[in-house]
């Protein structure tokens, strides 16, 4: 029997587009109006977002009937997140961003692989994702792929503009898709009044000055980017995990696993950035909606963004030297000072003070030297997004952005709920290799999966 070498699959991994649909919400629906974004969703960048699942699903279900029922059950959905089936677009006098609400669907996309799931190359994203699991029309705020698989497994790709809202809200969307899909009552209903607006009289620490900057469309798209940047998706087992926060709890104060994992991941960096760079960073995405509602669910089912980013700066010779705990302190002193409502209020007004446009952080736009952002997914649902043939063996984030201004990770629960990770990576060459230096970022196989 003859063997195929693993790189000789992927190269002939092969994705026939067989159909599209447009789907429009049905049910009663509001008048068609216009939804102007709030301060923090210009914020978003107006980044893509792809999250993606892969389901090793039994021969009972054809695929046929599979896209017959997602279609239904996400008509049904977008009943409920209307602004989904919307366009976006640009308001000619403020040249801000503004969602019409008029129902003219979200888009389905159905697609056939020529390999088997366990033959996909879950580490490299980027020969697996643009082009083949991910098919971007930009007329499309939300848009779905569904592939199918050779050994009768399917992948789903979900993709939405930024500007409809940030993972919790996706995570909403999700959720409420597959109780749907399920037949099941619905958890939570959306909450579309994007009514976190700037105080009276908007004021703001002067430091945010020097954290967040205003631009244009134009200068997100064409941010400076250090390197060709690669996209792998990792495992990272349990066992790493409390080995880490182990070590950075030795000095006799809790850090959380990210706390830890963030430490670890700032002393490997400082082994691959150019040696002229005395200082490098860390970021961390910060959801508000605990901090904005003093811990009450009053915004849980807020659909928007409600996202700042901490960004945390050390000396190269300070990380090198300095132990896991040490620096676990420095990651907790710096997501402190942004986890707070007075923080998002400031930021709020600060956004006010700098309308009509854009803004982003100024190290994201790359413009603050060598970081790396990492995004915890830690309540992102991975084995719940159940659409009635079985659970999925991974759910995941990646981004199709071809220009980013730092290095980005994102954290998933493992599918099979053991407490082990699934890292997504957006990295320069020299961390990626850095990283797979050692045993802890485990390049993603479908063993990891058991397929």
């Amino acid at each position: 029997m003859e063997v195929l070498n693993q790189d000789d699959v992927h190269g002939k991994f092969e994705v026939n587009f067989t159909g599209e649909t447009v789907i429009k919400a049905v049910g009663p629906l509001p008048e068609p109006h216009i939804i102007p974004l709030s301060n923090l969703d210009l914020l978003s960048g107006r980044f893509p977002v792809t999250y993606f699942y892969f389901y090793s699903r039994s021969l009972l279900y054809d695929f046929i009937s599979i896209i017959e029922d997602l279609k239904s059950s996400l008509a049904k959905t977008l009943n409920l997140y209307y602004p989904f089936a919307g366009r976006i677009v640009e308001n000619s006098n403020t040249n801000e961003p503004e969602i019409i609400c008029h129902n003219t669907g979200a888009l389905l996309v159905e697609a056939h692989a020529n390999i088997p799931l366990k033959d996909l190359d879950f580490y490299n994203l980027n020969l697996s994702l643009q082009g083949k699991l991910v098919s971007i029309n930009p007329e499309f705020p939300c848009q779905v792929q569904v592939t199918n698989y050779t050994c009768s497994g399917i992948s789903i790709t979900f993709t939405f503009d930024h500007a409809l809202g940030d993972a919790s809200a996706f995570a909403r969307f999700l959720i409420s898709w597959s109780e749907i899909a399920l037949k099941s009552p619905i958890s939570s209903v959306p909450d579309h009044r994007r009514n976190l607006l700037a105080r009276c009289f908007p004021r703001y620490d002067p430091v945010l000055d020097r954290i967040f900057v205003k631009c244009t469309m134009e200068e997100i798209l064409n941010m400076p980017t250090m390197k060709t940047l690669v996209k792998r998706l990792y495992h990272v087992d349990v066992s790493s995990i409390s080995h880490l926060q182990k070590l950075a709890c030795l000095n006799g104060r809790r850090r959380t696993k990210i706390e830890a994992f963030s430490a670890y991941l700032w002393k490997v960096m400082v082994k691959a950035i150019d040696e002229k760079h005395e200082n490098c960073n860390m970021g961390w995405l910060v959801d508000g909606r605990a901090r904005m509602s003093g811990g009450r669910d009053s915004l849980s089912n807020y659909i928007g963004n409600v996202l700042s980013v901490a960004i945390g700066e050390a000396s190269v010779v300070e990380l090198k030297q300095d132990s896991i705990s040490d620096v676990a302190n420095i990651v907790h002193q710096a997501i402190s000072k942004v986890a707070n409502k007075a923080h998002f209020l400031d930021l709020i007004d600060w956004i006010e003070c700098h309308r009509p446009g854009l803004m982003l952080s100024r190290t994201v736009l790359g413009l603050g030297g060598p970081t790396l952002v990492l995004s915890s997914g830690r309540r992102f649902p991975v084995a719940e997004l159940d659409f009635g043939f079985g659970a999925p063996v991974l759910g995941t984030v990646c981004s199709t952005i071809e220009r980013l201004g730092v290095g980005y990770i994102n954290q998933r629960q493992s599918a099979n709920g053991d407490g082990s990770w699934i890292m997504s990576a957006i990295l320069w060459p020299e961390l990626a290799a850095a990283l797979e230096s050692d045993s802890i970022l485990q390049p993603m196989t479908a063993a990891h999966l058991q397929l």
